[in-house]
């Protein structure tokens, strides 16, 4: 494990970064169209995504980018969408997948001096499609999306590398899982 950087030295000093897991082209708007549907329009600035890290050193982005390309040299793999989530103030769909699983512990072993506390909780993949609600809202949305559930297979494609911008985020690399 390397030191970890300053947060004040290097190329991309400022904001956090983030990485994410890509989704094939039909999940990725399936989702994005229910958070179109059940997220507040002022607060959804970004795509249905998965988190993997939510806060990584902007300054050690050149060694983020290294171990995401080696992470990246493996077959796109199969996520089962294998339920429905209440958030409290919003809805998420979860996700099981060894590989998955497998991967988010290989990239925090190696990351584990960088880590804030929330991304050393244990790990709960998921597709938030609604945030930031009435809670009886999100309990309605909860209970319908849950009743009408038929767990189907999703597939990951890649990794994307995003600074936060405080809302959006900004993309800094797309990098597809290719063996």
């Amino acid at each position: 494990m390397p030191t970890p950087p300053s947060r004040t030295a290097g190329p991309r000093c400022g904001r956090p970064l983030l990485l994410t897991l890509s989704l094939d082209l039909d999940a990725q708007l399936h989702f994005d169209a229910l958070r179109r549907q059940h997220f507040p329009a002022h607060r959804n600035h970004v795509q249905a995504h998965v988190t993997l890290f939510h806060v990584l050193p902007p300054a050690a982005y050149d060694l983020l980018l290294a171990d995401l390309r080696e992470a990246c040299r493996r077959n796109p793999f199969r996520m089962d969408v294998s339920g429905v989530r209440f958030l409290g103030r919003g809805v998420a769909y979860t996700l099981h997948s060894p590989d998955l699983a497998a991967l988010r512990s290989d990239l925090a072993s190696r990351w584990d001096g960088w880590l804030v506390p929330q991304d050393r909780q244990p790990f709960a993949p998921h597709i938030t499609v609604q945030n930031k609600v009435d809670p009886h809202e999100a309990r309605a949305l909860h209970e319908r999306l849950r009743a009408e559930h038929q767990p189907f297979p999703v597939q990951a494609c890649g990794l994307s590398l995003w600074r936060y911008d405080g809302g959006p985020w900004s993309s800094l690399l797309v990098e597809p899982f290719h063996a």
